[in-house]
This record gives C-alpha cells, sequence and structure tokens, in this order.
C-alpha cells in the first residue's frame, strides 16, 4: 500500500474502503472487518450513509484482536447538508457513534446550503485535535478555488466522482495548485459502461493479469488519486486490494484518456431537482 502525504503533513493511504448504501449493520460491520483483515487502512464513511455505528464497531473488533491499532487507520466520514447549521453537534454525534476521540478525515458532503458557515466549525475542530484532517466532497473547480481563496485552513482533501468515463482533468489541476489531494468516489463509476467487462480496460488488463476493475483503480492511483472502491463481497474487496504489483505505462494511460465522456451518468449537481432532493434527505430527527 502506497501513502500520500496530506498538505498538513499527515499520510493518507491511497487506497481505502466505502461503504455507500452499506444499510444493514451486521453486513456493513463484516465487511469493513474483512477490509482491515485484508489490509485496508482507510475506512470511508458518512453520516448520510447511516452505518457509522457499525463502521466503529468493526474497527474496534480489528483493534481488539490485534489486527491493527487505533493509528494504523485512517478513518474518514462526512457531514450531512442539514446538518450545517448544527455543525458541531454532528461532529460530536459521528464520534460517539464511531466510538473514536478523534476523526483522521471529515469532510462536508455536498458544496449547498451553508457550508462555509460549517466549514468554520470543522477548522475549530481540527485546531482542537478532534479533526485531524478537513476537506470537502463534490466540489468543481470553481466551488474549489472560491473554497481555498476563502478559508483558513486549506482542505486537504477534495473527493469527488472520478473514473475513465469522468476523469475532471480541470479538478485534478485545480486541486494541485492549491495543494488538495483529490479521492475517487465512485471510481467503478457504479457498474455504468460495463466498466467490468470494457473491451478498453480488459485488454489493458491482459498484460499484467489484471482485471478491468483493477486496471480502472490502478489507473487513478497513477493520476495521484486516492481510491475508495466498495463491495461486500470477500473475494472482491480482496480483488480490488490487489493493485499495487503493477503500474500502468504511458500507451496504457492514453487509451483510457479516450475513454472520458466529460460529463457525469450519475449525478447532475446542476439539475435544481437533484439540490432540493438533497436538502429534503433526512438522516435524523
Amino acid at each position: 500500500m502506497d501513502y500520500i502525504i496530506l498538505n498538513n503533513g499527515n499520510k493518507m493511504p491511497m487506497e481505502g474502503f466505502g461503504v455507500y448504501q452499506v444499510a444493514d449493520p451486521k453486513e456493513c460491520e463484516q465487511a469493513v472487518y474483512d477490509a482491515i483483515s485484508l489490509g485496508y487502512r482507510l475506512i470511508d464513511t458518512a453520516a448520510a450513509y447511516m452505518n457509522e455505528e457499525a463502521v466503529g464497531k468493526a474497527v474496534h473488533k480489528a483493534i481488539d484482536e490485534g489486527i491493527v491499532t487505533r493509528e494504523d487507520l485512517f478513518i474518514t466520514t462526512k457531514l450531512w447538508v442539514q446538518d450545517y447549521n448544527n455543525a458541531q453537534k454532528a461532529i460530536d454525534r459521528s464520534l460517539a457513534l464511531l466510538g473514536l476521540d478523534y476523526i483522521d478525515l471529515y469532510l462536508f458532503h455536498q458544496p449547498m446550503g451553508d457550508y462555509m458557515g460549517a466549514y468554520k466549525v470543522m477548522e475549530e475542530n481540527y485546531r482542537s485535535g478532534k479533526l485531524k484532517a478537513i476537506g470537502v466532497c463534490n466540489c468543481y473547480p470553481h466551488v474549489l478555488a472560491d473554497i481555498c481563496e476563502t478559508v483558513d485552513i486549506l482542505p486537504a482533501v477534495n473527493q469527488i466522482e472520478l473514473h475513465p468515463f469522468f476523469q475532471q482533468p480541470l479538478a485534478l489541476e485545480t486541486a494541485k495548485e492549491y495543494g488538495v489531494i483529490c479521492e475517487a468516489w465512485g471510481p467503478f463509476a457504479e457498474g455504468k459502461h460495463g466498466i467490468f467487462s470494457h473491451p478498453v480496460l480488459s485488454e489493458i488488463g491482459k498484460k499484467y493479469d489484471k482485471t478491468a476493475a483493477q486496471v480502472a483503480l490502478r489507473w487513478n492511483i497513477d493520476r495521484g488519486v486516492v481510491v475508495i472502491p466498495k463491495s461486500v463481497h470477500y473475494e472482491r474487496i480482496k480483488q480490488n486490494i490487489n493493485i499495487w504489483d503493477f503500474k500502468l505505462d504511458e500507451a496504457d494511460m492514453k487509451e483510457i484518456e479516450k475513454l472520458d465522456l466529460g460529463k457525469s451518468d450519475i449525478v447532475d449537481h446542476y439539475d435544481p431537482n437533484f439540490v432540493k432532493m438533497i436538502h429534503s434527505v433526512k438522516i435524523h430527527d
């Protein structure tokens, strides 16, 4: 496993394990425990995923069994939009559900509502040590630039949609300018475009005895992007971390570059109905 150095000097694993849409607590706990057992050290959850408690149980089980120490792990969670006006309460709630004294990376989930006000609270908790790093999600280049020109503490990470069909080169360029690391949610494009059997990715994979999925992950890694693939199947979890014994060459990267559609087929942040939907989602009373 390779690590990347954040702009505050902390180390972050370049591959992690995501738990988006793993709603069943027992399934989530088992998947996270399996991931840690297989070598994952970055675990990515969110208040909106409703599974922070299950993640915390898996983390403590792994620690109690001596598989890892707390210091070995890099735990990420996120602040939901409807909690932006009560960010301190939300941060403390996440800490309690996870059963942790600190969170390694805390992100606001969407640049909607009073996200700048919420970020100021995140800065306060960074200074107090409750949050070891802070960052943002779903910020397109102009939004990230505005945030970086405004805040006191630069975001360490911008977690955005990044996969071979939506490559966002300007997002990577803008983040690099400000020293922000990009992290890919949906590195498998949520299964769209036949990514798991895509002919270009599959053909490249033959050179390295790897699957199309492993090539897709390695492609982002080779761009300096952190990836957080999700699965609840042991063999797939194991396969997804087996990407550290090869590296794509320039010809491979250029072939994958041709797959970029320049837009998302998963979510449209410019759609007013999507914004309304985000503001309507309640994750607790």
